[in-house]
């Protein structure tokens, strides 16, 4: 009998494990981590990171307390019109992780909006993080690069058209911090992010740090707009070969930073090594207009160069202005400037408008490459302007109020598509506007006046 018993216990065990390991569907798999979530002043306070889908919905307020993760295999989703505020004290901060993916879709009418949490008439560059998407796509790091900006996230990979998500109508206002120098929270950060991602319609106004960065990947992006930045605006290295058209950048003669605010900063590495992939961006229809609408104008010292490109960069700039910079193009290092004899560095029907005499084409001290040779060659269609009120571009300096991108005659032509892709759109003028306005509806160039 105690045999039996034995028996028969042993068979009832070896049931219920194995009732236990069955795929019963109607069992819910356990809940990941999730955001921890909060009600403070009329608002939704996010916190901490979250394995599952979140959606914020346009009926709330959110507030984003210190770093704010979306992990690898979740998706946070905004509705059109939603607010996102970044909490000052804790350096709030949305960070897509590897993985992840953001969905926010905004329209024309209902733009989605991440903005400083402090009151109206208050509001300063640097007031919170700012938006960080992270990838797997390929960079010049490795395959496991860590972010800038005391993140501590991972980037990068093998997937040129991996898919971060979606930003459309989209503004980020009064971000960018520096955790150490030369270590910051962009406006935008991408690192790593691939072509599969859709970037457009994007305003980033009064960043701390560079309005945009790319940090390697392929994620291509139209319409976007850096507005009155401490930093850079456009900012791209490590190996970034993604395609952009319909920029514009627009400079605070008030706000530079001590490292030199230029319109384009644009690397290879940070030590200028062959490290591949190579930075090798392809721009096409960029505005980038700097402190010195005239020559009686005052500006912050710190201002630097339109063009800065040093560090064995790539990259190719086509139908474009560079106007108003105390230095239009600097054509830094023998690497580059081989880049540029060689036809991988390009810069063709491109105006360089409005800077003092001598400063329009400049390589470094000691440098002897001739670079007005480079810039001027036939066929290039380049051009160096004295004044900027020859183009007819006076309304879209920096003053109170929304810039002017009314476009003169003298910019509607000239432009050249010849070698370039598909996903350009072939249009006939120079620079980031022709008779339409791409910013209307959907902008704010006074956000420390809005209450929201």
């Amino acid at each position: 009998m105690k045999k039996l018993l034995n028996f028969i216990l042993v068979a009832f065990v070896v049931s219920l494990a194995a009732c236990n390991n069955d795929d019963d569907s109607n069992t819910p798999a356990p809940a990941g981590i999730a955001f921890t979530t909060a009600q403070s002043n009329g608002m939704t306070v996010v916190s901490g990171s979250t394995e599952e889908d979140f959606t914020m919905t346009a009926d709330k307020k959110y507030l984003l307390s210190g770093f704010v993760s979306v992990k690898d295999g979740a998706t946070l989703t905004i509705e059109p019109g939603t607010v996102i505020m970044g909490d000052k004290d804790s350096k709030g901060t949305l960070i897509i992780e590897r993985g992840g993916k953001i969905m926010a879709n905004g329209t024309a009418a209902k733009p989605i909006v991440f903005t400083s949490a402090q009151p109206a008439g208050q509001r300063r560059p640097g007031d919170w993080g700012g938006v960080i998407i992270l990838g797997k796509a390929p960079v010049n790091l490795g395959a496991n690069a860590k972010i800038e900006g005391g993140v501590d996230r991972e980037y990068g990979g093998a997937d040129a058209n991996d898919n971060s998500g979606s930003l459309k109508y989209v503004r980020i206002e009064f971000p960018g911090i520096a955790f150490q120098p030369d270590n910051e929270i962009n406006g935008l950060t991408l690192g790593g992010v691939g072509a599969g991602t859709t970037i457009d319609y994007v305003q980033v106004s009064y960043s701390g740090d560079d309005s945009f960065e790319w940090f390697g990947g392929t994620v291509n992006a139209k319409h976007l707009i850096a507005y009155s930045t401490v930093d850079d605006m456009f900012d791209t290295d490590n190996g970034y070969s993604g395609k952009l058209q319909f920029l514009v950048g627009i400079s605070n003669p008030t706000l530079a930073d001590v490292s030199d605010s230029n319109g384009f900063e644009s690397d290879n590495d940070s030590k200028g090594t062959d490290a591949t992939p190579q930075t090798s961006a392809v721009f096409s229809n960029v505005s980038l207009f700097g402190p010195r609408a005239t020559d009686l104008t005052t500006f912050n010292a710190q201002f630097g160069r339109g063009l800065h490109i040093r560090r064995n960069s790539a990259l190719q700039i086509y139908n474009s202005v560079v106007a108003g910079w105390p230095t239009g193009l600097l054509l830094d290092g023998a690497a580059s400037q081989a880049n540029a004899t060689a036809d991988k560095l390009k810069i063709q029907n491109t105006i360089i408008a409005g800077v003092p005499e001598g400063k329009a084409l400049t390589v470094e001290e000691g440098s002897t490459y001739d670079v007005a040779t480079w810039f001027n060659a036939s066929g290039k269609g380049n051009t160096v302007v004295v004044d900027n009120a020859m183009l007819g571009i006076g309304g879209v300096f920096f003053s109170t109020g929304r810039p002017d991108f009314t476009t003169a005659s003298q910019l509607q032509a000239g432009a050249n598509f010849t070698g370039l892709d598909s996903f350009f759109t072939p249009v006939d003028y120079i620079g980031a506007f022709g008779t339409e306005d791409w910013t209307n509806g959907w902008t704010n160039f006074s956000p420390n006046d809005t209450t929201y």
